[in-house]
């Protein structure tokens, strides 16, 4: 097998803010981006893509923070480093100095889940299989070799895991077929954006429908009125029977969120989703208990597995709502999934960013497959954007994923997409105020620095 002999790493931005997709009440001009990095051989048949998610500004520091955590790959044997991704996740992840900024969160995390999400699309590319198809051909013992269960004993025990898996792994076939047949089910955020109009909304739900889902989640918070009005609206387009989920995306402290959701509680909303600070366990635990029956939903901004240990410990959450990029890969994906499926709280992972949708069909599957073996009570998120930007897209049928057949993550962006929208030098950006304004930055910032050495050298002269 060939060496890793390089890397690229890209600044990739679309300019979703201009069409408020993306838009809630605590992000109001996202601009969805991606934190991209292409992992590269002798042989270029053999590589690996992968990325992490941001919504503008910033992209840039998870970017410098990628090469970093890739550089100890450099010269590895592709075989050495597919054989062993628990090894591999584990040799990155010992870099004491980078580990230091975190550890386990902010943006050393994400370039961790970054480099070992390419890391795990080269081993399914290596294997002619798709990533969920690489995890379950996996043995209970390599599946739980590869999962990240540091700090997690008294919670989870490398032998209860094991027990989980192997409870499931004769029926795995089974489940496979099910899968095969009807999908994995979805929900649709794409009408509920907060700045689309009442219009807008409510054409969008109607489509929904008409595409077969069941599930359609709106964005509140900002404006109590407006909520009841949108939420009506909504109601009366999906019917009693249709399933509606709230999300807040952190506004509330814990007492208005109590108050707030029991306002909205006449629209029989499934779960309120971030409904405070993603770090605050106890306040989650406080607000289920007063919201019920309405469930509460987390973890998009979970930042590492102890966060959902302890989530799970304190019976905070109804729905676990992991991200396939804020956690550190596939490597803890997996111990939180294990995790969830010993505390019987479902997983619905968040989809709502770049390419999300495309990692996170590869995540649920498994997940029904090999650890949960049960779709009660659950549905992966699904957002109708920038999918043309994907060489192998995630398809929906009937408001369900259909099963991903191409080697890898799914995560590979087209050269097109690179060469148009990599921030700020790209096609697009190149001709707009921001791209010019950070050209100009960025020109200016290394003129001051050779002017200030300069004069600095003159004045020690």
């Amino acid at each position: 097998m060939p060496h890793i002999t390089g890397f690229d790493v890209f600044d990739v931005r679309f300019p979703t803010s201009l069409s408020a997709d993306g838009s809630d009440a605590m992000n109001h001009d996202a601009d969805y981006s991606a934190a991209y990095i292409v992992l590269r051989t002798e042989d270029p048949a053999v590589y690996g893509c992968g990325f992490t998610f941001t919504i503008g500004r910033g992209n840039e520091i998870c970017a410098a923070a990628m090469e970093l955590r890739a550089r100890p790959l450099m010269g590895r044997d592709v075989d050495s480093v597919c054989d062993d991704l628990g090894g591999t996740y584990r040799g990155l992840k010992r870099d004491s100095q980078i580990r230091w900024l975190g550890p386990d969160k902010g943006v050393e995390h994400l370039a961790l889940g970054a480099v070992m999400n390419a890391v795990w699309d080269l081993a399914a590319r290596s294997a002619g299989k798709p990533l969920w198809r690489l995890l379950v051909d996996m043995t209970p013992e390599e599946i739980v070799d590869a999962a990240d269960l540091t700090y997690l004993s008294d919670a989870l025990t490398r032998e209860e895991a094991l027990g989980i898996l192997a409870k499931l792994a004769p029926t795995r076939d089974e489940r496979v077929q099910q899968l095969t047949e009807a999908g994995y089910p979805c929900y649709t955020t794409s009408a509920g954006w907060l700045g689309y109009s009442d219009e807008k909304l409510r054409r969008l739900c109607q489509e929904a429908v008409d595409q077969g889902y069941r599930h359609i989640k709106l964005k509140v918070g900002a404006s109590l009125e407006e909520d009841v009005r949108r939420l009506r609206i909504a109601r009366e387009v999906i019917g009693p029977e249709g399933n509606l989920m709230i999300d807040a995306n952190q506004v509330w402290d814990v007492p208005q969120a109590i108050d707030w959701v029991k306002q909205l509680s006449e629209f029989n909303p499934l779960w309120i989703e971030e409904p405070t600070s993603p770090d605050d366990i106890l306040g989650h635990a406080e607000i289920r208990r007063a919201v019920q029956p309405i469930g509460v939903a987390t973890g998009e901004h979970g930042m590492n597995r102890v966060l959902f240990k302890q989530l799970f410990q304190a019976g905070a959450i109804d729905y676990c709502q992991l991200d396939a990029c804020r956690l550190a890969s596939v490597n803890e994906v997996l111990a939180v999934q294990l995790m969830a499926a010993k505390f019987g709280v479902p997983v619905c992972p968040h989809a709502g960013g770049v390419g999300l949708c495309e990692l996170v069909q590869h995540l649920s599957i498994f997940d029904f497959i090999a650890v949960s073996g049960d779709l009660t009570g659950r549905v992966t998120e699904f957002v109708d954007h920038l999918h043309e930007h994907f060489v192998d897209p995630c398809i929906i049928k009937e408001g369900a994923y259909t099963m991903p057949a191409n080697p890898g993550y799914s995560a590979e962006l087209k050269e097109q997409t690179l060469e148009e929208f990599s921030f700020p030098w790209g096609s697009y950006w190149a001709g707009t105020d921001k791209g010019r304004a950070e050209q100009d930055w960025r020109a200016g910032n290394a003129a001051g620095r050779v002017a200030f050495a300069s004069a600095r050298l003159e004045a020690t002269a």
